[in-house]
């Protein structure tokens, strides 16, 4: 797959744009704060959408407009197709295939995939659960479109039983300032009955993300391990297991403000390439989406006493976690910042090789895109890097100057200047003189 041709209206810094582009490498050059991350990312957001920058739509829309548009035409195979994303800040955004009828955003999902790299991937190592959370699901309504709704409808759940359970916690202490149990009355019997209600909404929706959520990390584990080995010297095994709440793997005393835990400090024993507990899925892997179902139910029962104490939903792959390991110990904390770089660029290869695994037409392959990613790596690094990623379909890389891209990719150098992009050459491939 690649695109042909990227159009922008009021994205970002671009009122307008509209640039050609072809299959194999792409490289825009320019100096930091001229748009060229603004670009890549527009092509991301059509891919996931969402922005690997931003949180809300906000700012992805240049100041004093009213909503940005974002168009492409990709290439995929024998089949050529039209997406148009329109991003209305406060409101659903819209999108539109083929210049057809306005549909969902959402309903853009599978068509166009890409897997981009870009420096905020070192929060997927240092940051909190929630980074790694979203790496999954990402990669998953990319695969599989239909779990967008699934997750759209867990995340309703959630919201609706924590605000119950809030309100619960509320009323149980406005009596007289003292704590109640909030079951010693009517009005506490229609909380657990509704409560009741909302766990089995909430089990089955989480169910099948969480079972999503593992078999994912298991297509996912041997990839990463071999980009690992890929882009190092090999001496280190690269792991992920997923942990899930519902096991008890990720301990409630280390929660953080926004409900999100931290990972524990104790690695859990080495197998290979895989996890202790299975394939890297913990203690998820094998079980079927009864199975899980049923498992939630009990871990919400049990968690029941404590969340009318807190207030909130305390189990659930709302809080679940990826653990990332070197060798034994965790990646977080222990990963000197080389292998810190090594370890995240190993987990968006390895969605690529996930992706071409999934692949079923030809053409189908994913467009690689590294944002600024050359200029963080030393030259060995660079040069493993560049080796794998030359054989794409098609590579758009970002970069501040051109002597930060390897030798390794050859490709079309367009310009990036306030306002303007100037396709400055071709250069062949292996030559790195512009």
């Amino acid at each position: 797959m690649y695109v042909e041709r990227l159009s922008l209206t009021d994205f970002r810094s671009y009122a307008q744009l509209d640039l050609e582009l072809s299959a194999g490498v792409t490289v825009l050059v320019g100096q930091n704060g001229v748009g060229k991350t603004n670009l890549v990312e527009a092509l991301g957001l059509l891919s996931t959408l969402g922005s690997h920058r931003v949180s809300s739509d906000a700012p992805l829309v240049r100041f004093g407009a009213e909503r940005a548009l974002v168009r492409a035409g990709f290439v995929r195979g024998s089949q050529r197709s039209t997406l148009e994303l329109e991003i209305l800040p406060g409101k659903a955004n819209r999108g539109r295939v083929n210049r057809g009828s306005t549909v969902r955003a959402r309903d853009l999902l599978g068509i166009a995939r890409t897997v981009l790299f870009a420096p905020e991937d070192l929060g997927l190592l240092k940051g909190d659960p929630s980074a790694r959370r979203r790496f999954l699901d990402d990669l998953l309504t990319v695969l599989l479109p239909h779990l967008a709704g699934t997750k759209a409808d867990y995340d309703r759940v959630l919201k609706q039983r924590n605000a119950l359970l809030k309100s619960a916690r509320s009323a149980r202490f406005s009596r007289r300032g003292s704590a109640m149990d909030p079951m010693d009355s009517a009005g506490g019997a229609s909380v657990a009955s509704t409560l009741d209600v909302w766990d089995s909404h909430l089990a089955r929706a989480g169910a099948r993300l969480l079972a999503a959520r593992v078999k994912l990390v298991e297509r996912l584990v041997p990839h990463i391990d071999a980009a690992y080995a890929q882009l190092t010297d090999g001496s280190k095994v690269a792991r992920a297991v997923y942990r899930s709440s519902l096991e008890g793997a990720v301990p409630d005393e280390e929660e953080t403000h926004d409900g999100d835990h931290a990972p524990s400090s104790v690695a859990s024993p080495r197998v290979g390439a895989q996890g202790a507990d299975g394939a890297d899925g913990g203690g998820l892997s094998g079980l079927g989406v009864d199975e899980i179902a049923d498992r939630f139910l009990g871990a919400l029962a049990q968690a029941r006493p404590r969340e009318l104490e807190r207030g909130l939903t305390l189990v659930g792959p709302h809080r679940d976690d990826l653990e990332l390991l070197l060798g034994d110990a965790p990646a977080k904390g222990f990963a000197s910042h080389g292998e810190t770089w090594s370890f995240a660029l190993a987990l968006r290869l390895a969605c690529y090789y996930v992706m071409l695994d999934d692949s079923t037409v030809p053409g189908d392959e994913p467009i690689l895109i590294l944002d600024d990613v050359f200029a963080e790596l030393d030259a060995a690094r660079r040069a493993r890097l560049a080796g794998i990623v030359a054989k794409a379909e098609q590579v758009l890389v970002t970069a501040a100057v051109d002597a930060d891209i390897p030798a390794e990719l050859g490709g079309r150098r367009i310009q990036v200047v306030p306002g303007a992009i100037v396709d400055a050459d071709v250069v062949a491939r292996g030559d790195g003189d512009v």
